[in-house]
């Protein structure tokens, strides 16, 4: 089996001092995903450090304190790459690529459209630049796993209020919806849908309104797997039990 978890943590440093590490020891997973680490290599690996089981990377943006991903691994990949290629996408940090022998694993912190959708425009450039991305893994025949906060709700169930929100709240207009059909309609599969099927469930809540302590949450961060890994798909899993952040983790177990 192989556990792999996924969590916007909104800040590494920030939830290091509330749960962090004893769920990295509860949960005993293979690979570790973070997403908006708002920090640098250093400050996480100096984080991250705390578990030894655990080989670090990171990526940061060039802005301090601002987005950012790391990968924790048991195993060492054999090769990791930051970004996606393409020089006006890559200075946000966004992007890890670890690649081990049987995938490739992508975390990923998507662009948000940003309050007024200012950034909507940009965001559909993303999500074109970084399917062209993926779509390049995946012509090397080996399984891709792509994994991180996708900043979108992709169905009415993914959201408590979709009415309210759609083409008017970040992450729910049809430009964002449409960029993640184009995922799946790439032949990615949702992983989490194809084990739960219309469950209802969320992985992110905002920290106004006592949005959580409500459930008005939306699930923004996915598991997609590409056709040739789904028969190993055991489980995929939201733990919305855990705080520390704005997001809860997310789980992907592959036999």
């Amino acid at each position: 089996m192989t556990k792999i978890v996924s969590w916007n943590v909104n800040g590494i440093r920030a939830v290091a001092g509330k749960n962090l590490h004893q769920f990295i020891e509860n949960v005993n997973a293979d690979i570790l995903c973070f997403q908006e680490t708002k920090a640098t290599e250093e400050q996480v690996v100096e984080v991250l450090g705390a578990q030894p089981k655990y080989h670090i990377f990171a990526n940061s943006a060039t802005k301090k304190g601002y987005s950012g991903v790391a990968i924790a691994s048991k195993k060492i990949p054999l090769n990791i790459t930051n970004g996606i290629g393409w020089e006006e996408h890559d200075d946000e940090g966004r992007i890890i690529t670890a690649e081990f022998e049987d995938f490739y694993l992508v975390n990923g912190y998507i662009p948000n459209s940003g309050e007024g959708l200012k950034r909507l425009a940009y965001r559909s450039t993303w999500d074109e630049a970084f399917l062209h991305y993926i779509n390049s893994l995946r012509a090397t025949g080996k399984g891709v796993i792509i994994t991180g906060d996708f900043n979108v709700a992709h169905q009415p169930i993914d959201l408590a209020r979709p009415k309210e929100n759609y083409n008017k709240t970040s992450g729910y207009t049809q430009v964002e919806i449409d960029g993640m059909t184009a995922f799946i309609n790439s032949g990615l599969i949702d992983s989490y849908r194809a084990v739960n099927g219309s469950k209802i469930q969320y992985s992110f809540w905002s920290v106004r309104f006592g949005a959580r302590a409500k459930n008005l949450g939306w699930r923004l961060d996915y598991f997609l797997i590409s056709p040739d890994l789904e028969a190993r798909l055991k489980n995929s899993e939201i733990l919305d039990q855990i705080l520390g952040s704005d997001h809860c983790p997310i789980i992907l177990t592959l036999s």
